[in-house]
């Protein structure tokens, strides 16, 4: 008897031990370790077409663009602190934009007024879409649902002046992410 409780201690311990193990890997996993993955998913695709309006009530069509590179980011929403500070950001950048034969649109889920507000608010010399209906950001897959209320994912898209995504931007830090854009596409036009 002493020795089946032997074995089945040993075995209930491994047990445990393995079951720790997986559930570590999982807690304490990189949640960065899927991003270039998702990175890569747009890299080298044609950017998906789109009509949206701006914060003016223009509408902007990716064909309105053919021949220039396109910054395409996307923010969760108008008048929050991470979209005010990164909206402030590629104003700042948005001559250095031009000179680089680059447009730059910001878009987000909220309706033209709210746009206009915050266009207004900050004196934005660019650009912000409206994709209300969830269209452009859906074919991006990056809506997130937030239960009552959706919001689009905080990513960008390089776009070639042909029209395909050279790069995608999974992880932003809205302090410096203009300044990287900018980078990268001197780095792209340079190839």
């Amino acid at each position: 008897m002493d020795l089946l409780m032997m074995i089945r201690n040993v075995v209930l311990s491994c047990a445990l031990v393995f079951t720790g193990t997986v559930f570590s890997s999982q807690i304490f996993a990189n949640p960065f370790s899927n991003q270039n993955q998702a990175e890569k998913q747009w890299v080298g695709q044609p950017a998906p077409a789109f009509k949206l309006q701006d914060q003016n009530g223009k509408w902007h069509s990716l064909s309105d663009y053919a021949g220039k590179w396109i910054v395409l980011y996307f923010y969760p929403k108008d008048n929050s602190p991470g979209c005010t500070q990164e909206a402030n950001q590629f104003k700042a950048l948005y001559p250095q934009f031009l000179k680089s034969n680059a447009a730059v649109l910001g878009v987000s889920l909220d309706d033209v007024q709210s746009h206009q507000k915050f266009s207004e608010k900050l004196g934005l010399n660019f650009p912000i879409l409206s994709d209300d209906n969830h269209q452009l950001a859906e074919k991006f897959g990056i809506v997130r649902n937030l239960g009552i209320v959706k919001i689009a994912k905080r990513e960008s898209f390089l776009i070639d002046p042909k029209g395909t995504i050279v790069y995608h931007y999974t992880s932003v830090n809205t302090q410096t992410h203009a300044d990287e854009v900018l980078k990268d596409l001197k780095r792209f036009q340079s190839k």
